[in-house]
């Protein structure tokens, strides 16, 4: 059985177990320094920044999608912003990330989105053909642009 819920402080070893596994299939694992503490602290403290729904399947944890809001100056409506969409290789072809994906729409209409966004890697085909089967349009004239480590503080300090 199927069941996708909001994560809890319980959850966090779990959901960081989750996130390296999926940078390891980014081919990204050695990025991902974030701690228990980072996601307790930013996620279930007193503002928490970010929210989780985790889905289980026969009670094993099976996959996440890690969210937040911003607001979109275009349609003069928040944005529901999904960061991270994983689901277990032994729990694929199950539906799980469509019941992930179709929890995370029904949470951005509740909440009055304008827009529900998310990114892709370019060689990820599966999740591609995947997120165009629900109707998503995939806008590849869009560049991610990102400043962090060494440049984040250079561009701080002026």
């Amino acid at each position: 059985m199927l069941t996708v819920r909001p994560a809890t402080e319980a959850d966090v070893p779990a959901v960081l177990a989750m996130v390296r596994e999926l940078a390891t299939y980014e081919r990204a694992a050695s990025s991902v320094v974030a701690t228990e503490a980072d996601f307790l602290r930013h996620g279930f403290g007193e503002r928490p920044r970010f929210q989780v729904l985790l889905a289980e399947s026969d009670g094993a944890t099976a996959g996440f999608a890690l969210y937040f809001f911003g607001f979109s100056t275009w349609t003069g409506s928040p944005t529901l912003y999904l960061e991270d969409l994983f689901v277990r290789p032994e729990h694929r072809k199950q539906r799980i990330g469509l019941a992930l994906m179709q929890a995370l729409a029904r949470e951005a209409k509740e909440r009055g989105c304008g827009r529900f966004l998310w990114q892709v890697l370019d060689w990820n085909e599966p999740a591609l053909r995947f997120y165009e089967s629900l109707g998503a349009t995939v806008l590849r004239e869009w560049l991610t642009v990102r400043v962090d480590g060494e440049a984040l503080d250079r561009l701080a300090a002026g």
